[in-house]
């Protein structure tokens, strides 16, 4: 039988831009099936009691840095954004909206670039006009999709069923009932999926 990951994410999180390129590979390399759930990380916050690093001080000056660590192990362009914390609502209602278009994919990267790469704000309407008219979407169209109650509603549903089944940030992964957090348990998901993670990251 096939195994899947269910990925709960949001392109607020620096741990799920390192996922976002590592995740993949485990799972091509597995012959599993990576089944994607955007959720909304501000709303799981607040829902589970739990508070951004960098609101500890200490703790986000050294996250700032284990995240330059982490880049060059996983072997990826990173750059802190500015405008962070993000509002990524409407990127991730369009995630929802856009996952069973043949768009998906391309979107997910841009959003996924845009915020660690390209150190965008994706809570600027302009910006998200610009990325997605890169995508060939229409930015007033796109606009009006994520105003559509249908893809509020899924996005909360994404949200509260992460909250229900354990979740309490991002990235979140489950491979059956079993939960594993963060991009630096990407090992851990590749064992629990018989692979290893140097055969998928050499150097490691």
């Amino acid at each position: 039988m096939t195994k899947t990951v269910e990925y709960f994410y949001d392109y607020v999180s620096a741990a799920s831009y390192f996922s976002h390129f590592v995740l993949p590979k485990i799972t091509e390399k597995a012959g599993a099936t990576l089944v994607h759930r955007p959720m909304f990380l501000g709303g799981v916050m607040q829902a589970t009691g739990n508070r951004p690093p960098a609101m500890v001080i200490p703790k986000g000056v050294w996250m700032n840095q284990d995240l330059g660590r982490w880049a060059k192990k996983w072997g990826v362009e990173f750059n802190s954004n500015p405008h962070f914390p993000v509002n990524t609502l409407a990127a991730m209602r369009g995630a929802c909206a856009l996952l069973e278009d043949p768009v998906f994919p391309a979107y997910d990267d841009a959003m996924t670039f845009a915020v660690w790469r390209d150190a965008k704000n994706l809570g600027d309407p302009a910006v998200m006009a610009e990325i997605v008219s890169g995508l060939g979407l229409d930015p007033a169209a796109f606009t009006e999709m994520v105003k559509d109650q249908k893809w509020k509603d899924a996005l909360k549903a994404n949200t509260d069923e992460a909250v229900e089944r354990g979740v309490f940030g991002a990235p979140a992964m489950f491979v059956g009932d079993d939960l594993y957090f963060g991009q630096d348990r990407l090992f851990m998901v590749a064992e629990a999926l018989g692979v290893d993670i140097r055969d998928v990251v050499p150097g490691y």
